[in-house]
């Protein structure tokens, strides 16, 4: 009887079809490489994992399809095992303040250590240009994390202050508009926010000298149209760092459009 290869282990599909899975035990974690229709890959995967981690030579930019059966995540995974004694699901490798998270070899995310935790459960995934991730069943866009909304514009409502998109450490990132309607007016002698809101149109509630004065005066557009009848649904304005008299009291000052006051369906 042949002597099994290896770090293969032979299983059976619910047809009966055969395949084979490798995997390695490493400074005592065991660690699966993946699933092959035949023995000699998955044994070449096994040989490939146990070369990458005891060859420091071998780095993230050296993999090749071509010449691997591992696939690429797993390789990184595997480099930053080696390299920083710590075993992600996620293809993620560590830097001292901060860590890489690849979507691929030429697609490289940055990320500050805070959200480690994060990231090693949660596997990225784009589509159609944006980033997700999957939380209790639902797609998640990672902008959300950082105070983005989903309908946020880049250079519009946030930027990336060195230019590089895919650099989402926390002091690359400026929100310009947090809130539902405002928008910021660069103006000479400083800035101004401008509150608008849609019904058949986008109507004009105001310009304001402060973000939150917007805000509100968007919360106060909406309670105005909604005793005119309006059935449309808006999301308010939730200013978290106002305590409630002082909401009130900037609610009550502030002057919004009279063609919302008026409006009449």
């Amino acid at each position: 009887m042949r002597k099994k290869l290896p770090g293969v282990y032979p299983a059976s599909k619910k047809d009966g079809t055969l395949y084979y899975r490798a995997s390695l035990t490493y400074s005592r974690k065991h660690i699966s490489l993946g699933s092959f229709s035949s023995e000699e890959a998955a044994h070449n995967a096994y040989t490939d994992a146990c070369s990458l981690l005891h060859t420091n030579s071998l780095s993230i930019e050296d993999y090749a399809k071509d010449s691997s059966p591992l696939s690429f995540e797993k390789w990184v995974c595997l480099i930053n095992l080696r390299d920083n004694k710590l075993y992600f699901h996620t293809p993620i490798y560590l830097r001292p303040k901060f860590f890489y998270y690849y979507l691929s070899q030429t697609e490289i995310l940055k990320f500050d250590s805070d959200d480690l935790f994060y990231y090693s459960s949660h596997k990225i995934m784009k589509r159609n240009g944006h980033l997700f991730v999957s939380d209790y069943g639902m797609q998640v866009n990672i902008m959300s994390r950082y105070g983005i909304k989903n309908y946020a514009v880049e250079g519009r409502d946030y930027l990336f202050i060195n230019g590089d998109s895919y650099d989402f450490r926390y002091e690359n990132i400026e929100i310009i508009n947090r809130f539902h309607g405002v928008t910021r007016l660069k103006k000479s002698d400083g800035c101004l926010y401008c509150a608008r809101i849609h019904i058949n149109g986008y109507f004009l509630i105001g310009t304001y000298q402060t973000e939150a004065e917007a805000a509100i005066a968007y919360n106060k557009a909406i309670d105005s149209l909604k005793k005119a009848g309006v059935s449309k649904q808006y999301t308010p304005n939730y200013i978290d760092f106002l305590s409630p008299s002082a909401y009130a009291d900037l609610y009550a000052s502030l002057e919004i459009s009279s063609k919302i006051t008026n409006f009449k369906l």
